[in-house]
């Protein structure tokens, strides 16, 4: 008997389906685990105290596997896989082992397009047909800067499916004849929405600014210099066993999203991106501090989303803390990847299903600990 609960998760409604209503784990300290070789430093409490209360949660909200990273002051302080990656094969979870990201790919797209604006490439509010001349003019101008702070209006309006392109791209311009022809769905700037169209489109402006594929451009550029050495677009023959649950969910459907949510990597990887962000060195602080402030609506309004993150405050240790965050629920996994800068930390959890619940819970519960240990 499967036990089915509706999630309202970043992007809309996703359906969580558990396992089973039988207990998959059974003891938190019985857990397989696999952990990486790094030192934790003055973080070896918190460490602790996080690991208990992820090991609790497992068992208690029933996940399969889970992958766990931490970064304090840009340094990983914690990386481990608890559980399973494959249920049905009993592959362990590892740290090395990939996952989906989802929309959490756009933090990386976002990274990009700081690069480019930094070198000088690039202009946030030029139109968009400035990087992407075959992308039809509409009814208004479309700009960089509001594609990245999802208030562009760019969807594809007649697709029951929303936000879900189908099928495999081997390069960009088919992704974008997918909803190229549609008109806008709002003047840019009047509303905020949620779209994975807009970050395609994004992702062909890296590639016109840059003059190089995006796909090129993001593993010289980005990865290779944050040593995310685990991180690529998922292609259509992954090897299964190299992704986590990719043996239950179909490989084609993220095949043309790019840099809205084609990719797959590792919390490791995704902590060491964080970094980046909490301190100058890949981006200037200029830049950083740019892509992590909300944008405004026309009508005066914050959209509480900056250019590729989520900004909001949260209490950790009884003190409200700024959290920066992306966070998606997507076929056979979900993640969660957050800042927060005035602790000099960034964790990334990856689980092996989609509850998203249960990855937002053991978030709360890492941060809580490395808040009070800081």
């Amino acid at each position: 008997m499967l036990l089915a609960v509706v999630i309202v998760a970043a992007g809309g409604v996703a359906l969580y389906i558990a396992s089973s209503i039988d207990p998959i784990h059974d003891d938190p300290a019985a857990l397989p685990s696999v952990a990486a070789a790094v030192d934790a430093g003055p973080y070896a409490e918190a460490v602790v105290s996080a690991r208990r209360a992820a090991r609790e949660l497992i068992v208690a909200e029933n996940v399969p596997g889970l992958s766990i990273a931490v970064a304090a002051d840009s340094n990983i302080v914690w990386a481990e896989g608890l559980g399973f990656a494959n249920l049905e094969k009993r592959v362990p979870v590892t740290p090395r082992t990939r996952f989906r990201t989802g929309s959490v790919s756009k933090t990386m797209t976002a990274m990009a397009l700081g690069l480019l604006l930094d070198r000088g490439r690039l202009d946030l509010d030029a139109p968009v047909q400035t990087y992407v001349p075959t992308y039809p003019r509409k009814q208004w101008t479309v700009t960089p800067r509001q594609l990245m702070g999802d208030v562009a209006g760019v969807h594809r309006v007649r697709d029951d499916q929303g936000d879900r392109p189908r099928g495999q791209c081997e390069r960009l311009d088919e992704a974008l004849k997918i909803f190229d022809t549609e008109p806008l769905l709002f003047e840019p700037g009047t509303q905020y929405r949620f779209s994975t169209y807009g970050w395609i489109l994004l992702s062909a402006v890296v590639e016109g600014a840059a003059g190089e594929p995006f796909p090129a451009f993001m593993s010289r550029e980005v990865f290779t210099p944050l040593g995310m050495d685990r991180t690529l677009i998922e292609a259509a023959d992954q090897d299964a066993d190299d992704v986590s649950n990719l043996q239950g969910a179909s490989k084609t459907d993220y095949g043309c999203f790019f840099g809205a949510g084609g990719y797959v990597s590792t919390p490791s990887d995704l902590v060491r991106l964080g970094s980046a962000m909490l301190k100058p060195g890949l981006l200037q602080p200029q830049t950083i501090a740019l892509l992590q402030t909300p944008l405004k609506l026309k009508s005066g309004e914050s959209t509480g989303f900056a250019l590729g993150w989520k900004v909001d405050t949260v209490a950790l240790a009884s003190k409200p803390t700024r959290v920066v965050r992306h966070r998606a629920s997507l076929i056979g996994s979900a993640l969660s990847l957050s800042l927060f800068p005035d602790l000099g930390v960034v964790l990334a959890v990856s689980s092996s299903n989609q509850n998203i619940v249960a990855v937002d819970l053991i978030v709360s519960q890492i941060a809580e600990a490395f808040a009070d240990y800081r």
